[in-house]
């Protein structure tokens, strides 16, 4: 008992003071900090030279999606307003993070698109382009995923991947009235917009009252070209969002380092400020054990 007693009554009081970080915990912190500033700056050069030439790509590509919807706005096409149509949406994003806020965008979108629909009482399908779309919806509206495509960014993407992509999805047989594809829009390098890219069934496309003045269409031409505007269109959304998504990390590095930088900068001074510390009371306690003598 009273050797507990004792050890507590006489246990050295000239340990680390509880919150109070040494100058050894200080130096792990900075250096580990130096190291995510060189990754971030890494990144942010990688990011840089991916925008440059997904933004040089982006114009070409932005032809598919204007001539896609020239028929529809000059057949003036209209979806149906039956309370049962079905809908679809393919929702476009990717496999890799590290760039803001972008996929939760368009999660947010489809979310809305989803709650308006379900509360008419209509059905609602997704199409998830990019995993961390599906991350993002699989939990709160599991039960309205129809496909889901991965290895979506890794490499920029061809219109050979777009035909996969529309392949797999009318191969999964699903008839809806109306659709979308929702992707962001590139506007600028530190700006981008979420948009949705109407889709019409062929049966919406044939019943339109304006389909009269094109001569010679069947129901095999109708189907073709709405295949093909099906590609065409997620051909652009991908091209679109793999712009915007580069431009965002680009931005989030940047953002990133800079942040690092302030970090090491509050951490270098309060490392000089403790060091200076610990030196004065060193030479404190020496002083005072010379004129204690």
């Amino acid at each position: 008992m009273f050797a507990r007693t004792s050890a507590l009554v006489f246990s050295p009081q000239c340990g680390q003071v509880r919150n109070m970080a040494t100058l050894k915990d200080i130096t792990i912190r900075l250096k580990s900090i130096k190291n995510i500033q060189k990754i971030t700056k890494s990144m942010k050069m990688v990011a840089a030279a991916k925008y440059a030439r997904a933004e040089r790509q982006l114009k070409p590509a932005r032809v598919y999606g204007v001539g896609s919807l020239a028929l529809y706005e000059k057949a003036q096409i209209k979806p149906s307003e039956d309370k049962s149509a079905k809908h679809l949406l393919i929702g476009v994003s990717s496999d890799r993070g590290l760039c803001g806020g972008i996929h939760s965008t368009v999660g947010k979108a489809i979310k809305a698109q989803i709650a308006t629909h379900s509360a008419a009482g209509q059905e609602v399908m997704v199409v998830c382009v990019g995993d961390k779309l599906r991350g993002l919806l699989h939990r709160t509206h599991g039960t309205h995923l129809l496909l889901n495509v991965k290895e979506v960014g890794r490499k920029p993407p061809t219109f050979t991947d777009a035909s996969i992509i529309a392949s797999e999805l009318l191969n999964q047989g699903y008839e809806y009235d109306k659709g979308a594809v929702i992707f962001n829009s590139f506007k600028s390098v530190i700006s981008y917009k979420t948009e949705a890219k109407p889709l019409y069934s062929i049966d919406t496309i044939a019943n339109s009252e304006n389909m009269g003045v094109y001569d010679d269409i069947d129901a095999d031409v109708l189907r073709n070209y709405q295949e093909f505007a099906l590609v065409n269109l997620i051909y652009f959304g991908l091209k679109e969002s793999t712009t915007s998504e580069q431009s965002a990390r680009m931005t989030a590095m940047d953002s990133a380092s800079k942040n690092a930088s302030d970090i090491i900068d509050k951490l270098t001074l309060t490392f000089n400020r403790t060091r200076q510390a610990v030196i004065t009371k060193e030479l404190i306690e020496i002083i005072s054990g010379a004129a204690a003598l």
